[in-house]
Parts: structure tokens; C-alpha cells; sequence
């Protein structure tokens, strides 16, 4: 048995198909639009970590199912059922909450973001991405933290500033601010915007352009555009996750 036909049917979240070493991973939730909770939030740092460690993988394509790609919207009442958590509890939230981008980031081959919807929750994952090609009807936004009562210290304090500004970042995670496609290709969050039914198809050509690279010029490119994101999440994930969860054990006012 290779090393993919031993993760790829693992991930309860996860459908995964491989052609000519491109792996395309499909985020879902009994087979609709993922639903973020703690299922994927276990699951997705332990499928990165596998599919990083498969050297058969050249390509990898990240997708959604249906017509969005991670939701639900969060509301104010998200942080009523995480308030007053306990330190022993969080440990869980902050140690997966590391490991699942710096697993992302450890893929050594290039990750392409095939987004086929709106990504209202943990739109840093598919923007992390070395090209992302977006839907029509894509709509990015930070529902689940400060404008739903969480410090926003899971990574998009790192990812959304380097991705498109210190002040347009803090502008988009205070206001809860909604970009749609047209406006994240202006800010350069994304690269193509697509009917949402020739998303997919545009990243497997572009993935099997890529993949008919030398193996080499491929992992090295993407070790070396991933290491400044590294590095600043490793300065500074453990720290937000951390605030994060402070802020979260204190009580109603």
C-alpha cells in the first residue's frame, strides 16, 4: 500500500482524489459546504501533516463543496458558548490551532486554491495558497472573531496583514468588513475570479502545467515562498492563540 491510499479516505472532512501526483483535496461536511467546528479543526492539522510527508504528492488543489467554502457565518452568540473555557480545554483549540496552518505551510509542493464559494470562516486557509483562483461568487470575511466577541489570534492576525496591509487588515478584522471577489483581486488576495463551474477545472490545468516541472524546482520554489510565512507565524500563532484564549476565560461583565 503507497502512503496516499493510507490517509485518503482518514479525514472525515476531506474527499481526496490523485492524478499525475495532483492531489485535490475537497473540504466538506456530510457532503455539503464544510461546516466549521471542531471536527475539521482536528482533523485538517493531521491531514496537512500527511499529505506534507507524501513526496508523491507535485501538486495539491484546495476546494470546497457546493456553493461555499467554509462557513457557517459566525454571530455574536459564538463566543457565549466558548466563554468561561478552562485553560485544560483550550489546550486542545491552541495546539491544533498551531499545527494547522504550519502543517499547511510544511506541504512541499505547490498548493493551488481552487475557492468555489463564500469562505466565511478561516479564509486564511485557502489565501495561504501559492495561486488562488476564486468564483464569482466568492465573499471573504472574519465572521467568527472580534465582530462575533474573539480576539482574532489564530492566525489571521498574521496572514490577512501580509496579505494585504497592516491597516487594511486591521480594518477588515475590526469591522467584520465583507470583500467580494471583484474587490480581493484588487487587493491581490487573489489572482482569477471565474464562474464558480470553471474554478475547479482552471486549477487542475494550471496544477498539471506545474506538475510537469522538474521535482525539485517544485518543492524548492514552494519551501522558499512558504519560509516568510513560517517564520511569521511562528513568531507570533502561539502568542494570538494564546490571547485568545484569555480573553475568552474571562466571565460576563
Amino acid at each position: 500500500m503507497n502512503r496516499f491510499e493510507s490517509y485518503r479516505d482518514r479525514f472525515s472532512c476531506l474527499r481526496m482524489r490523485r492524478e499525475e501526483g495532483i492531489l485535490e483535496m475537497r473540504l466538506h461536511t456530510d457532503g455539503g459546504p464544510l461546516r466549521w467546528g471542531l471536527v475539521p479543526h482536528g482533523e485538517l492539522p493531521d491531514a496537512f501533516a500527511e499529505v506534507a510527508r507524501d513526496t508523491d504528492n507535485r501538486v495539491v488543489i484546495l476546494t470546497g463543496t457546493g456553493a461555499e467554502f467554509s462557513g457557517v457565518r459566525a454571530t455574536e452568540g459564538a463566543r457565549s458558548l466558548a466563554q468561561g473555557i478552562s485553560a485544560r480545554t483550550y489546550d486542545r483549540v491552541h495546539r491544533e490551532g498551531r499545527a494547522l496552518l504550519m502543517n499547511l505551510l510544511a506541504i512541499e509542493c505547490p498548493v493551488i486554491a481552487a475557492i468555489n464559494g463564500p469562505a466565511w470562516r478561516h479564509c486564511e486557509i485557502p489565501l495561504l495558497s501559492d495561486i488562488v483562483q476564486a468564483a464569482d461568487t466568492v465573499q471573504f470575511q472574519d465572521s467568527a472573531h472580534f465582530v462575533s466577541g474573539m480576539v482574532p489570534g489564530d492566525g489571521m492576525h498574521v496572514v490577512m496583514p501580509l496579505l494585504m496591509g497592516m491597516n487594511r487588515a486591521r480594518y477588515f478584522l475590526l469591522t467584520g468588513q465583507t470583500l467580494n471577489a471583484e474587490e480581493a483581486l484588487r487587493l491581490g488576495l487573489i489572482n482569477e475570479v471565474l464562474p464558480q463551474t470553471e474554478v475547479l477545472p482552471r486549477a487542475w490545468t494550471m496544477a498539471r502545467e506545474l506538475a510537469a516541472k522538474p521535482t525539485l524546482l517544485l518543492r524548492y520554489t514552494r519551501l522558499m515562498f512558504a519560509e516568510q510565512l513560517r517564520k511569521g507565524l511562528q513568531d507570533m500563532l502561539g502568542y494570538g492563540l494564546a490571547m485568545e484564549g484569555l480573553a475568552l476565560m474571562e466571565g460576563p461583565d
